[in-house]
């Protein structure tokens, strides 16, 4: 049976998330932050988790944006194959939701319109939307606001197949060492892996909104997952980039099959914030 949703709802939703990811961090990154402050044996390592900390609690006792660069707003919409849109057409409502948001929550604005002109936009659009069409009457909604002193970081590597899994837990390295204390770390590591040049990339930047406390249901990635972890947190890079044993909150991969010629590999890193709002509809 078809579900009709009136865009408006959307615009409505997108607007909310847009304010929410900016002033309060998501419960699997708090807790993950908490644990990080425990665990950490620097001793400035710990006292920058803890000013980190401390102004988590000003943004949301205060109703501040949590670090100043209020990202560029990326939007992945999972819409169930039986859901029929009504009203204004589906990007531009998810548009006019982070126009909204953006405006009416005082978040800093941040796209310009040209990538070479470079004239700001003034309302934080267009957002970078990614759909898919999935079984079921329900939407999907997961917005993440990106920063981009860690998407500077990002990285794919278009590797050999027999470069294998060593191939792959160096370009991982590799880019988590070239980032340095650019990504404010603590970070969150996405990984694709598989696919082609721009599915790989997708996938490490969908990688970034699963709960970091949730690994992978394919063994072998699960165990690379938490290998690189352990790695990363040994590399020394440590809070603020200034030494210590928590450089990295998580590491998430997603795979995807991929070409009998190819080894696509991405890495997209996010700062300790990892900001994202997830709601259904």
């Amino acid at each position: 049976m078809i579900r009709s949703i009136d865009t408006k709802i959307i615009t409505e939703n997108i607007k909310e998330m847009c304010i929410e990811a900016n002033h309060y961090l998501s419960s699997d990154m708090k807790a993950a932050l908490d644990k990080a402050c425990e665990t950490e044996e620097s001793e400035l390592g710990k006292k920058i988790l803890n000013q980190l900390e401390d102004n988590l609690e000003i943004a949301d006792k205060e109703v501040i944006p949590i670090c100043q660069d209020t990202g560029m707003a990326v939007v992945f919409i999972d819409v169930g194959q039986d859901v029929h849109f009504t009203g204004d057409n589906i990007e531009d409502a998810i548009n006019e939701g982070v126009r909204q948001g953006y405006t009416e929550g005082y978040l800093r604005k941040s796209v310009v319109a040209d990538p070479i002109v470079r004239v700001n936009t003034k309302d934080n659009t267009p957002a970078v939307i990614h759909y898919s069409i999935v079984p079921g009457d329900k939407v999907k909604i997961t917005l993440a606001p990106k920063g981009f002193g860690s998407e500077n970081m990002s990285r794919v590597f278009m590797l050999k197949p027999a470069d294998g899994i060593d191939g792959v837990k160096n370009a991982i390295l590799t880019a988590v060492s070239d980032a340095g204390p650019n990504a404010c770390p603590p970070m969150v590591v996405g990984v694709g892996i598989g696919g082609t040049f721009e599915k790989c990339a997708k996938m490490s930047k969908e990688a970034l909104t699963r709960p970091v406390n949730c690994h992978s249901k394919i063994e072998w990635v699960a165990d690379l997952e938490q290998e690189m972890l352990e790695k990363i947190n040994n590399s020394g890079i440590g809070p603020g980039g200034l030494g210590g044993s928590t450089t990295a909150l998580a590491v998430n991969v997603n795979t995807y099959p991929t070409h009998i010629a190819g080894l696509p590999v991405a890495i997209n890193i996010c700062c300790h914030v990892n900001r994202h709002s997830v709601r259904e509809i």
